[in-house]
């Protein structure tokens, strides 16, 4: 009786065989062996995948010069909401005026009334109107605080799972950043690349950076725009005005156009109240981290010596305020963007002084071309 480990049985010799060999083409089998047929190998094969992505020199702020570092503001945060006596104050103020209008409304019609019934009842009408407006007013703004308290959620969320989300909570993340920017047709590309990886396998980390690439990057394209649009009409008018108050004035208006595009843009859009909050948000940033220090040196460095010292007071004035309103723009993307930076670069002053000082230069070179004919 024998058993497999004879001897005397066949051993089956090590040898090596190709793996792309023709169809039909089977291997030579040991002696003793029946020959295996040989299975047709898979090729390998790219899966189709229809998203175009967005790349990184599509950054709008990755290409620009890294100069002046220290005078662009660290990240900015909206302040704690908590109650102060003047708070207390104005809300006592705001009910007792309420009460007072209701009294003298009240006693108005009462006295038409008496007068002239048909003036009586056209002022229950009036009333009731300003109250249905007061309702509608007040629920609007209700939702834009809301909304403004929403992208916060959104942001300080995507900031504590970006390293540690699971695919689940990324795609939840990533789902509502692109239902609260959804109305803004600038993301549309951004979200059809989301949906186009829906049945991807994708950690989480790497699905909220694509996220960020993906719908931020036409946004903040669009608020670098904007931010050197305002800091050159800032520039410009500072360095034509005659006047100081007409330079703050000016500032001040360009700085609340230029916050409450930027809400809009990234979905936010306050109402007044949440406006007057996002407005005094970033000014206590800037005012926390402090005016932007330059002067003439830093103005010949960037525009050129000559020119510098030919227009140092205008241009210098002009440009040193254009930087001003860049910084605003700086804090406000920081408080209206849904997600921090993290995939893309945050912007820096350097990526706008070569824009402001070269149309203030320009501006101011012309003026004096035409001043001289």
């Amino acid at each position: 009786m024998t058993t497999g480990n004879d001897a005397n049985s066949p051993t089956r010799k090590p040898r090596s065989f190709r793996v792309d060999e023709p169809e039909g083409k089977t291997a030579s089998a040991p002696s003793g062996e029946e020959p295996r047929t040989k299975q047709k190998p898979r090729k390998p094969a790219a899966i189709p995948v229809t998203v175009s992505m967005t790349m990184e020199e599509d950054d709008p702020f990755l290409s620009q010069p890294e100069e002046l570092d220290g005078l662009t503001p660290p990240p900015a945060k909206p302040r704690r909401r908590r109650m102060t006596p003047g708070k207390i104050l104005l809300a006592s103020l705001g009910f007792l005026l309420a009460l007072a209008l209701g009294i003298w409304t009240d006693a108005l019609i009462r006295d038409l009334f008496e007068r002239i019934p048909w003036l009586g009842w056209a002022a229950i009408a009036a009333a009731a109107i300003a109250a249905v407006a007061l309702l509608a007013l007040i629920i609007r703004e209700i939702i834009g605080i809301r909304r403004l308290a929403k992208v916060a959620h959104l942001r300080e969320a995507v900031a504590a799972k970006s390293r540690s989300a699971t695919p689940k909570e990324a795609r939840a993340l990533a789902g509502e950043v692109s239902a609260l920017i959804a109305v803004n047709p600038l993301s549309a590309r951004g979200r059809k690349n989301l949906e186009a990886l829906d049945d991807e396998i994708i950690d989480g980390p790497h699905y909220l950076a694509f996220a960020e690439r993906e719908l931020m990057t036409p946004l903040d394209r669009q608020a670098r725009q904007l931010t050197v649009n305002a800091a050159r009409r800032v520039s410009v008018v500072t360095a034509v005005s005659p006047r100081a108050f007409v330079d703050l004035a000016y500032v001040g208006f360009e700085a609340i156009r230029l916050i409450r595009a930027m809400a809009e843009l990234y979905g936010g859009r306050p109402g007044a109240i949440g406006m007057i909050r996002l407005f005094r948000d970033v000014i206590a940033h800037l005012a926390v981290t402090g005016a932007i220090a330059a002067g003439d040196s830093l103005i010949q460095q960037v525009v050129g010596h000559g020119m510098a010292a030919k227009l140092s007071a205008r241009l210098g004035e002009g440009v040193i305020n254009g930087l001003m309103t860049a910084r605003i723009g700086i804090s406000a993307m920081d408080l209206c963007r849904p997600m921090p930076f993290a995939a893309l670069k945050r912007p820096g002053i350097g990526d706008f002084m070569s824009d402001i000082a070269g149309f203030a230069g320009k501006s101011a070179g012309s003026g004096k071309s035409t001043d001289g004919l």
